[in-house]
């Protein structure tokens, strides 16, 4: 990969990884088109890296937040309290979290070798980057937006986690998914999109984790070093950029200018494997 590659990558991977666009279908597209084959595991977990710096920045203090009632949750249970849900808005939050993400994680060990092999069809991709249109174009018209944290409950968090679980496939936007989702539980806008990241933070840092380990076992070669990092930098600036305008976005019920972008990449993708 060369650094020029590497910056473009970076780019896509940050923009498209809150963008409801699909970050795994850009990038799976663009690795076809460029023909990249050496190192991109290793890249694609670096890519991650840079996407869950931006997380950390915009949505730290609700990350210490959290770590903070972790500990004192455990406390709780320790002395017999109970959760205490409903007295602990931020407790409820992660909660809530750990559903989700638990959901998604079962049907990502169950259905792992049927989505990575959508990963090397164009066409596949196509459909999914279709699909990813189709509801972002009818979000907005879905939901009465007017519940927040307090309202949440666990059907909302299961469905939420298998919503994310499908998104697995390339070319369904986790964030898209996740957001219309939230909007289908009538969540308040700014909540289903601050909910719809923070369940994105274990989700790729699972995947970072599992395929640095991969990664590493495949071996690493000085040559991907530098533009690994470069991407890195890139993918963090972008994804930051990305999630400060979704919060706009959403605020401004202007998802469904996105379908038309995804729907135009979705048929050139469908076309270019037809050709190729």
């Amino acid at each position: 990969m060369t650094y020029i590659q590497a910056v473009i990558l970076g780019l896509v991977q940050g923009l498209a990884e809150f963008l409801p666009i699909s970050s795994s279908g850009h990038l799976s597209l663009l690795q076809n088109i460029f023909g990249i084959d050496e190192g991109i595991l290793f890249f694609t977990v670096m890519f991650h890296l840079g996407t869950l710096i931006s997380l950390f920045i915009v949505y730290w203090n609700d990350i210490w937040e959290l770590i903070v009632e972790l500990v004192l949750t455990i406390k709780d249970l320790v002395t017999r309290k109970g959760l205490r849900l409903e007295e602990r808005p931020i407790r409820k939050l992660g909660v809530m979290i750990i559903v989700t993400t638990a959901i998604t994680g079962i049907i990502g060990i169950f259905f792992e070798d049927m989505f990575e092999a959508m990963y090397s069809s164009c066409i596949k991709i196509g459909i999914g980057l279709l699909i990813t249109g189709f509801l972002l174009y009818f979000s907005e018209r879905i939901g009465r937006a007017n519940r927040n944290i307090d309202r949440m409950n666990f059907r909302n968090a299961i469905f939420i986690g298998i919503m994310q679980g499908v998104a697995i496939w390339p070319g369904i936007s986790r964030s898209g998914l996740t957001l219309v989702s939230g909007l289908t539980c009538n969540f308040d806008r700014a909540f289903a999109v601050k909910y719809a990241f923070l369940i994105s933070i274990p989700t790729i840092l699972g995947s970072f984790l599992l395929e640095f380990k991969e990664a590493i076992a495949d071996g690493i070669t000085l040559s991907v070093l530098g533009p690994s990092a470069v991407g890195v930098v890139v993918a963090a600036i972008s994804g930051l950029v990305a999630i400060k305008a979704m919060i706009k976005v959403v605020a401004n019920k202007k998802l469904k200018y996105f379908s038309y972008y995804v729907w135009v990449v979705g048929i050139l993708a469908i076309a270019y494997g037809i050709i190729f």
